[in-house]
């Protein structure tokens, strides 16, 4: 599934497979990323059953905002609604609330992340728990 248009690249199992045997780093690498996104996905199924959902729409915005290169980026509400586990006016709601208060601007399909700080704040503490296992297992850091 793609959240945000882009370029990928793509190749054959045989040469992936071959890739992994070749290049031990390229394996450890992926199993780490492998082991970040299963954390991400723990933790967000967690979060969908505790948090209200302005703090996941929160986190979800912050977190797509670590893997693009712009402050702004297509996402609709429906998807968003789709992410969170929620019907899409209860994203409407949420999104409104974070744009009222400065930390978002959103026009039909479209984010701007305004005040990142402000966005941070008003996510719940998965989004920190989130980063921090993805920056321990990929970043190296």
């Amino acid at each position: 599934m793609v959240q945000i248009p882009g370029h990928a690249l793509r190749m054959k199992v045989r040469d992936f497979e071959r890739a992994l045997r070749s290049a031990p780093t390229l394996h450890k690498f992926l199993l780490r990323y492998l082991m970040a996104l299963l954390n991400q996905i723990a933790q967000n199924t967690s979060c969908n059953r505790l948090h209200e959902v302005q703090e996941r729409c929160a986190r979800w915005l912050l977190q797509t905002h670590d893997r693009v290169d712009s402050d702004e980026f297509p996402l609709t509400q429906e998807f968003l609604s789709q992410m969170l586990g929620v019907h899409r006016p209860s994203v409407s709601v949420a999104a409104a609330t974070l744009q009222r208060a400065g930390l978002i601007d959103y026009t039909r399909g479209n984010i701007r992340i305004a005040h990142r700080k402000g966005l941070e704040a008003a996510s719940c503490t998965c989004y920190r728990v989130i980063k921090r296992e993805y920056t321990r297992l990929v970043d190296g850091e």
